[in-house]
């Protein structure tokens, strides 16, 4: 069984655990050369992905953006696959790699291909500037994608992929997981079983101007409070015989979370609220219809919010709370709250501590710098979550950026190179 350790409780630890430079050998040498001799390639290939629209739900675009990255991992002596989803899921499925052999760690490597700007996005596909980059997923994440296959590469052309075992598997909703989950990720958890160690490339975070790794995020979970509430004129608003309808309710019942659920890494964003004499949220498309008059007291209203923990302790006494928060319905009004889980905490284990410390090792002995370790409450959720829990994970070693999931979405250029670098010596070391 694998031990959930807390951050906290690592703090004294992590001060002394900085990597210290040992050295490349002369084939970790090689390898760092050819990515630097090879990054202008990289980026080329980087602005052909970038340049075809994958939005979650432009199933075609992403299926096109797996087929380039298919023809360049076959050229690696990959085996390359497709995993389609039902047609009822409207997701374009999972893209895989792999080349099996004996010799060292089996290794999962993870990205995804799909992005947030789907087909009626304005954001310009790509607008390259003075060592930056503006594009659709450029950071989030086909920047991370090119490393791992600049870094496999490398690898490739110095022979040393040879009788290892890797795996390459960039799902297609990493953005909007496909329903039901257990589905959409079934082959992806089965893929970590069959695994040693799970190295993730969303965006490298910088913090304080030095760069970061992913040991732990937290789950992302989802709820929707709905609320019904007696109609009437707005001149009986307050009264006893009309009460307070349904916007007032769920009024009441926002603020009441933002007083009373407070505990330390716990987050409870509302994305979406809708009210009126109708109103209808619909969770395929997250658009909300309503209607209402000034004069009439609404009677029905929806929340949809998410919920963010660090393990499952702290989801279920905030679940308890927010139950006891919304039965306390004002007069006239009835209000219900359900939940749905979508991503599940990925805990700061010893192993996942450990895959820091050499991946900090590795960029140190590179001259690219020690990496920290990024505090759990500073980062979004992640495939990488689906596979903690079977296999030592780190993420966060993908490109650096700035702007994920806005209109101003930025790549800078240079972080592709040291990403790769530090990819191909880590990855190296772990086969052997």
């Amino acid at each position: 069984m694998r031990t959930t350790i807390r951050l906290a409780a690592f703090a004294v630890a992590l001060a002394g655990a900085s990597a210290h430079a040992e050295g490349l050998s002369p084939i970790e040498e090689r390898l760092v050369a050819d990515v630097r001799a090879n990054s202008g390639a990289a980026i080329e290939f980087l602005e052909k992905t970038v340049r075809v629209n994958s939005g979650t739900l432009n199933l075609d675009g992403v299926r096109e953006v797996g087929r380039l990255f298919a023809a360049e991992f076959e050229s690696l002596g990959f085996t390359t696959r497709w995993i389609a989803m039902p047609p009822e899921m409207n997701r374009a499925g999972h893209f895989v790699a792999a080349r099996k052999g004996t010799k060292g760690k089996r290794l999962l490597l993870i990205g995804h291909l799909d992005t947030v700007f789907e087909k009626t996005s304005s954001v310009p596909l790509w607008d390259r500037r003075d060592g930056t980059v503006r594009g659709q997923g450029a950071t989030d994440m086909k920047g991370g994608d090119v490393i791992v296959l600049e870094a496999l590469r490398a690898l490739h052309r110095e022979g040393a992929l040879d009788d290892a075992s890797i795996t390459v598997f960039f799902t297609g909703d990493e953005e909007r997981v496909g329903t039901p989950v257990e589905k959409a990720r079934a082959d992806f958890i089965e893929a970590a079983k069959a695994s040693d160690i799970a190295l993730a490339f969303e965006g490298t975070v910088v913090r304080d101007g030095r760069p970061t790794a992913t040991i732990a995020r937290r789950a992302s979970s989802g709820w929707v409070v709905r609320i019904t509430a007696k109609p009437g004129h707005s001149a009986g608003v307050f009264s006893e015989s009309s009460g307070y309808g349904a916007i007032y309710e769920g009024a009441r019942i926002i603020n009441a979370f933002r007083e009373q659920l407070r505990e330390t890494d716990l987050t409870y964003n509302i994305g979406l609220a809708v009210g009126g004499t109708t109103a209808r949220y619909e969770e395929s498309t997250a658009t909300a219809n309503a209607f209402g008059k000034s004069n009439v007291i609404p009677e029905h209203m929806e929340i949809v919010g998410d919920l963010r923990y660090v393990d499952y302790a702290q989801r279920d006494r905030t679940h308890q709370r927010m139950r006891e928060i919304v039965a306390q319905s004002l007069p006239h009004t009835k209000s219900t709250i359900s939940f749905r889980e979508a991503y599940p905490p990925m805990a700061p284990t010893e192993g996942n501590l450990r895959l820091r410390e050499m991946y900090s090792r590795a960029s140190a002995d590179a001259g690219l710098g020690t990496i920290e370790p990024l505090p759990i409450s500073d980062r979004g959720a992640g495939d990488v979550q689906f596979v903690a829990p079977y296999v030592d994970s780190l993420d966060g070693l993908g490109s650096t950026g700035k702007g994920s999931h806005t209109d101003n979405e930025e790549l800078e250029i240079a972080s592709i190179e040291r990403g790769a670098i530090r990819a191909a010596v880590t990855i190296y070391r772990l086969t052997r």
